[in-house]
């Protein structure tokens, strides 16, 4: 029998693996289809519509989990050059998931910040965002050391890094001299689009993570497009 902490674990690295409604699905698709030769990430985000740096972030977290393997081996008729990275399940790695807890409380918040004021549900958003935003900030390399000691480039890289370990699969951008944090996912999913307002959460990690990060005034951090609006990405503009 496995103990407590070794459970814990096996929990702990589920969860991780499949704590995306995305990737669970990605990982049922590549179960079900089975076989020998794997797929590349562009055809897997074919297969469930969505970017392929994302399709990509997401096989790459179930490969570090060891539910995909990676193949790099050249596939007969793909002719010259680099060959492409492909992944392909491994048998038996996974046959149930854990109840989806969080999706329930997601819901539950939509519905709570949809009985509020817009303007006090945006504020209350963007504030647990913030917060939360800062503890993600403290847990980084050098931890409160590192706080308030970074150019901008690097902590809205850092910022982008924290992001896409949470599943947003972030990227930062710096064009016109406009500085953005662009998302190429968002891992709060369908609750977002039923309730929008979720969206100032970003928008407040991104403020909280940079005003512990940044050595300077961050200034105002603004939503300036989300896929609830019917935009192909999430950006924040400061």
């Amino acid at each position: 029998m496995a103990t407590s902490a070794a459970f814990t674990a096996t929990v702990s690295a589920i969860t991780d693996a499949f704590g995306d409604p995305t990737r669970r699905r990605i990982y049922l698709f590549m179960r079900d289809l089975g076989g020998t030769v794997g797929l590349t990430a562009a055809a897997v985000a074919e297969e469930v519509g969505v970017h392929p740096n994302v399709a990509r972030h997401h096989l790459d977290k179930l490969a570090a989990g060891g539910y995909l393997e990676v193949q790099t081996a050249k596939v007969a008729g793909s002719g010259a050059g680099r060959p492409s990275k492909r992944y392909v399940a491994v048998a038996d790695a996974i046959t149930e998931f854990p109840v989806r807890s969080d999706d329930l409380v997601l819901s539950l918040l939509g519905r709570a910040l949809a009985r509020l004021s817009p303007l006090d549900a945006e504020a209350m958003a963007e504030e647990v965002g913030a917060e939360y935003g800062r503890a993600m900030a403290a847990g980084l390399a050098g931890g409160a050391l590192d706080a308030g000691h970074r150019s901008m480039r690097s902590a809205m890289q850092a910022v982008a890094d924290a992001l896409t370990a949470h599943g947003f699969a972030a990227h930062a951008e710096n064009r016109n001299n406009q500085l953005r944090i662009i998302n190429d996912h968002c891992p709060f999913g369908d609750v977002a689009l039923e309730h929008p307002v979720i969206c100032a959460v970003d928008r407040g990690m991104v403020r909280g993570m940079l005003g512990e990060l940044y050595d300077g005034e961050v200034g105002i951090v603004t939503t300036e497009s989300s896929r609830p609006a019917g935009d192909t990405f999430c950006t924040t503009a400061f």
